[in-house]
């Protein structure tokens, strides 16, 4: 360790419990940060000023005025040219600490590539915002023994817990997918203070796992209300006998079906359709071809388009957003007139 990188992390190396070898581990470290929102951008900036060695995150969406409120990594000219998450938050990351590796990927994180984007990670945190997804970073962490760290937000209530494979239940053991839902940012709204928390209790055990802190891990469930002062912490049960997940080993949402393709993009009146293998789209091409039934908007990013009522947003990655919809069978209709199933 340097003069330089020693000055650099020196209030965290005199904080005993991480101190010069807890401060090189989190340098040969590698995470994966899952959705790039309020959690994961605060996520992101914790691990990439802790100097976590590879800083790894994949988001599918791109930056809108409604996210400046509360996600902390972006700003009003990310939102007037439409950039992508995790384009957006690189750049900004990449400012603040240039001596570790970070990587952003414009994506959605599916069965089809969780091992590609999770190859070589030793945690992963959760910034998603939907069980779906969190579903699927569960069963990837169980089969593959990688500490999941979870973390939700929604009003001014927060959860958070850890899943660490051979130590505690997963999420499986908590909540059935039948059961997953309920209120969302979108449509119980969300204030920003009770994200900063939840995502600080999420970077604090990630620290706890990545110096080798294992036994200070939090083995409850934390919940609380941040604007009504309540906490409560529930221990974590035993795993369920007949959990798909940590039990039978059967990993559900590993499993590659068409239906995992296409996505309800939960209080935003938005559908998701995914080709089952990444592409390479020439958006310049697609805006050639939908500027004659609409409204087409090209950025480096990706093509906006408004045709019948609704928005269609293309990515390079062949990713199709469809806003101004919540019907699946509409949103295919669409798809498949303008771009083909």
């Amino acid at each position: 360790m340097n003069d330089f990188t020693y000055e650099r992390y020196s209030r965290q190396i005199l904080f005993a419990p991480i101190g010069e070898e807890g401060q090189r581990r989190l340098a040969q470290s590698r995470i994966l940060i899952v959705g790039m929102g309020a959690l994961g951008t605060v996520l992101a900036s914790h691990m990439v000023r802790a100097g976590v060695g590879l800083v790894r995150f994949i988001d599918r969406d791109f930056v809108e005025y409604s996210n400046l409120q509360r996600q902390i990594l972006f700003d009003e000219q990310d939102a007037s040219e439409h950039v992508p998450k995790a384009v957006a938050a690189e750049r900004k990351l990449k400012q603040i600490n240039s001596s570790i590796e970070i990587e952003g990927i414009v994506g959605d994180l599916t069965a089809a590539n969780i091992d590609e984007v999770a190859e070589g990670v030793q945690l992963i945190l959760d910034g998603t915002d939907n069980f779906q997804t969190r579903f699927l970073i569960n069963d990837y962490a169980f089969k593959n023994k990688i500490p999941y760290i979870y973390g939700g937000a929604v009003a001014s209530r927060g959860m958070q817990a850890n899943f660490i494979p051979g130590q505690t239940p997963c999420l499986r053991c908590l909540i059935t997918e039948s059961a997953a839902g309920g209120e969302t940012c979108d449509t119980s709204g969300v204030i920003s203070p009770v994200v900063d928390v939840v995502a600080s209790y999420q970077a604090t055990e990630a620290l706890k796992c990545l110096v080798g802190q294992k036994e200070a891990l939090r083995t409850t469930l934390l919940s609380f209300d941040l604007w009504e002062g309540r906490f409560q912490q529930i221990q974590l049960n035993k795993p369920k006998k007949d959990c798909p997940t940590c039990q039978l080993h059967t990993y559900p949402a590993l499993k590659l079906e068409d239906d995992s393709l296409i996505t309800s993009l939960c209080g935003r009146q938005t559908i998701q359709i995914s080709p089952a293998k990444k592409q390479n789209w020439d958006l310049a091409a697609w805006k050639t071809r939908l500027e004659k039934v609409g409204r087409v908007q090209l950025t480096p990013f990706l093509l906006r388009a408004e045709v019948d009522d609704v928005r269609l947003v293309l990515f390079p990655d062949g990713r199709v957003m469809i806003q101004g919809t919540e019907e699946v069978a509409r949103a295919k209709a669409i798809y498949a007139k303008y771009i083909g199933m």
